[in-house]
């Protein structure tokens, strides 16, 4: 064989391997957000990684977890709780930026520069130019989002027990899988459709901006309504119930023995309030919570509650962009 022939072949084989058409053109076109959802994921996961370590290694050497978290000094354990706290300020502005930076600029950068007019003139339909719009968007955020929350979680994991935010708080609730993943999907969902009906680039990104940041505001008040709360009684001045550890309390009241519930400030303000109490026959301090193990359910409930409107974008920026003029 000669060596040009032989270079032909290598040449050929080459060029095989390397992305072509759409696949090239999604690469090429969104270069910029690649490569910062790239840094991004890998500065985070450094950080995760280096933050967690360092957390561990300060709380073993303080003598934890032989001893209590109320036993270790305070300074120190507010330091961590800080640093935990500042990561999962960062991580909660993800959903935010996907759906202003990635979602609202895809389709109407696209109308407005005449790049969607450009494609329909070659030989890809217009189904399948969006259909890999949505999938190279959306698949970003999928692994973004679940590589960091995944994570996040797992340092969480290991120090639950010491930071002060509590597993239904939107610190960690709203940052760990798969919460995370559905919220990122729907906000960039969101700015994809936003631009789809403004076709213009900035007018969708403002829109974007503060229609996610009221829906993600809304999002905290709804947290608790993912599930019916448990309820225990116990002894009014006695010790909280071993069920109660870990749990979150949503509720508190003051009860009778035979299941009748007070508000919690019932007599309190009465002059002789133990006299009061007896009257009422109030011998129990109620709680309405939610136990640990139910976190995965509340995350899934929310999750799938998530992808349902999220399914209905898709399903109407596909319907929209088919359809109106390019």
């Amino acid at each position: 064989m000669s060596a040009r022939t032989a270079g032909q072949q290598e040449a050929s084989f080459g060029g095989s391997r390397r992305i072509r058409g759409l696949a090239w053109l999604m690469v090429r076109q969104h270069r910029a957000a690649l490569i910062a959802c790239t840094a991004a994921t890998l500065i985070g996961a450094l950080w995760v990684i280096h933050e967690r370590a360092t957390m561990l290694d300060t709380l073993h050497s303080a003598g934890w977890p032989a001893k209590s978290t109320e036993a270790l000094d305070g300074a120190t354990v507010q330091r961590l709780d800080n640093s935990f706290s500042n990561f999962a300020g960062y991580l909660g502005y993800l959903p935010l930026v996907f759906g202003v930076f990635i979602g609202a600029p895809l389709l109407s950068a696209d109308h407005e520069h005449g790049t969607a007019r450009l494609v329909a003139t070659q030989s890809v339909s217009r189904l399948r130019w969006l259909l890999w719009k949505l999938g190279f968007a959306l698949g970003l955020a999928v692994v973004t989002a679940g590589i960091l929350g995944a994570l996040f979680g797992w340092w969480w994991g290991a120090v639950r027990h010491v930071v002060s935010s509590t597993w239904l708080e939107g610190t960690v609730f709203d940052n760990t899988l798969p919460v995370l993943v559905a919220l990122t999907l729907f906000t960039t969902t969101l700015g994809i459709a936003i631009g789809a009906l403004a076709r213009r680039a900035v007018t969708a990104m403002a829109v974007t901006f503060f229609t996610s940041a009221a829906f993600l505001l809304v999002c905290d008040h709804f947290r608790t309504r993912l599930a019916t709360p448990r309820r225990v009684a116990f002894p009014l001045d006695g010790a909280h119930p071993a069920v109660l550890n870990d749990a979150v309390q949503v509720d508190q009241w003051i009860g009778t023995a035979s299941g009748k519930v007070y508000g919690w400030g019932t007599c309190v303000n009465d002059a002789a309030t133990e006299a009061c109490r007896a009257r009422l026959g109030i011998v129990n301090s109620v709680w309405d919570y939610f136990g640990y193990d139910q976190m995965a359910t509340l995350q899934w409930t929310a999750a799938g509650l998530l992808l349902v409107p999220t399914v209905l974008l898709v399903a109407l920026i596909v319907w929209r962009t088919r359809r109106q003029a390019l």
